[in-house]
Formats: C-alpha cells, sequence, structure tokens
C-alpha cells in the first residue's frame, strides 16, 4: 500500500531544478506514485524524460486548455504567463496520440473559462473533443481541467462515452460534484483542503469510492505562499481520516482501490 497524487506538475520551473530533493520528500512521505502531468509538446518530452529515469513518477501527457488556443490569445493581444510555443494545437494532440501508449493517462486537457475569451470556446472544445478521442482509442484515463466549464466538460465526456474520467481541483458547486460522481466521475482533492470550505465538504460528501489525493503543485499548498509538493498529500490524507472517523489506513485503503480502478494499476 502506498500514498500517491494524481496531478503533479513536477517539470514546472518551480521544482524541476531541486526535484530529486522533491521527490526524495515523496518517498519519506510514503508515496509510492507520482502522476506528473504535461502541458504541451515541450513539457510533456520533460515529463517523458523524467519519468524514464524515475521510476515514482507515472507520466501523463496532454494539453493544457489555455495552451490549446494560447497562439490566438497573443494574437488578440491578451497576456498570459506563459507565451505559446512553436506548434500548433494540432501537432500537440498528435504528439499525444503518438505517445499516449506510454502514460498511464491523458492529462491534463479540458476547457478553461478563466484565462480564455469565449469567442474562443469553440475552438478549445474541439481540441478537448480530439484528446478525449485519443483516450478513448488507447483505452487511457483522463484527467480534466474544467475551470470556469465544468458543465460544459461534463457534458462533452458524457457525449463521447468516455468513464474513466478524473476532474481535477474541481471549483464548482459541490453539488454538481455530487452529481458527476454519480455517473461514475472521480474527484482528486488538492492538499490546501484543511483551508478549502468546498473541498472539505467534498471530502466528507462525496461518495468515497470516487475520491483520489492530488496536490497540483507547485500550487495550492496546504500554507499560503509555499511551494507544494507531492509529500503533502499526507495531510489530505490525515484530513480525511479526521472527517469520515477512521484510521489513516482505512482511507488509504478506499483511496488506493479507487486509484486501482480509473487507472488500472496499484499505486
Amino acid at each position: 500500500m502506498g500514498l500517491f497524487d494524481v496531478h503533479a506538475h513536477l517539470t514546472h520551473p518551480r521544482l524541476l531544478p531541486q526535484v530529486d530533493e522533491v521527490l526524495d520528500h515523496a518517498r519519506s512521505a510514503g508515496l509510492s506514485s507520482i502522476i506528473s502531468n504535461g502541458l504541451n509538446p515541450e513539457d510533456n518530452q520533460s515529463v517523458r524524460d523524467l519519468a524514464a529515469r524515475c521510476p515514482l513518477v507515472r507520466p501523463a501527457f496532454g494539453l493544457y486548455p489555455v495552451d490549446a488556443v494560447l497562439t490566438e490569445m497573443a494574437q488578440q493581444g491578451l497576456g498570459y504567463p506563459r507565451e505559446p510555443g512553436d506548434w500548433t494545437a494540432e501537432e500537440a494532440v498528435e504528439w499525444v496520440r503518438e505517445h499516449a501508449h506510454e502514460a498511464i493517462a491523458v492529462g491534463e486537457i479540458g476547457l478553461d473559462g478563466y484565462w480564455v475569451p469565449e469567442d474562443l470556446w469553440q475552438r478549445q472544445e474541439q481540441i478537448f473533443r480530439s484528446l478525449v478521442q485519443v483516450a478513448l482509442d488507447a483505452d487511457k484515463p483522463i484527467i480534466i481541467h474544467s475551470r470556469k466549464r465544468e458543465q460544459r466538460c461534463f457534458e462533452i465526456v458524457q457525449e463521447l462515452g468516455a468513464k474513466r474520467v478524473n476532474f481535477h481541483c474541481f471549483g464548482s458547486k459541490v453539488k454538481r460534484a455530487r452529481r458527476y460522481a454519480g455517473e461514475g466521475y472521480y474527484f482528486s482533492i488538492p492538499a490546501n483542503a484543511r483551508r478549502s470550505e468546498s473541498f472539505t465538504r467534498m471530502l466528507e460528501t462525496l461518495p468515497r469510492d470516487r475520491l483520489l489525493l492530488e496536490t497540483d503543485c507547485p500550487y495550492l499548498s496546504p500554507e499560503r505562499d509555499t511551494t507544494n509538493e507531492p509529500a503533502n498529500v499526507s495531510g489530505t490524507l490525515a484530513y480525511a481520516a479526521e472527517l469520515w472517523g477512521e484510521t489513516e489506513t482505512s482511507v488509504l485503503e478506499q483511496l488506493e482501490e479507487n486509484y486501482c480502478r480509473l487507472f488500472g494499476s496499484p499505486p
């Protein structure tokens, strides 16, 4: 039995320079699996390289929904912390298609209505649909970013028949999460759950067989203004045990079952 983090960004510039130390912390905390999610072709390759040299890291390849339309956003003069790459969205999708057999999941993919203007939503949806189909063709689970577009993400995966889906860092109403969980979808709870009323309520009220652990590191740290890392899932496990009135061992057994069911292998 081992702890896990289903949504990390180990290749982020805030983590990659000291990634070996970060991984040592994770091992010391009892982690046996960290799914590092790629954001675009360059990042996917970095994730691939890291996973090749470190068995603790399991690669997920994707195209972040902002990156999917970042060139168009730049043409409109819209700012974003990352510059567009020298690839098209179609080339990025093809990269994922060619390497999906190496990945534990297709992710991070989805829709974003926070950064992306409404006039680019149709283009964003087109790319998301292509990536969902890549996952279905490769028989891989999907890790979804759904910020401000939660309902549309749900509608698309339902329409395309995707069953093995995890909504990471779900930001909409808890009652909506409960409805999606009722359709069999999973929700990974980040490491800042103790200071989040919404994530606390998800831990309390979502079906326990639909819950997973994540960090979204380097973001969403348990403590404000600090860099998050995978070792911090241990705190979320302890918090879930408190809320459920169970031992950490019994909670981890349930979460491990959920991981196996979604990803097809133990953490």
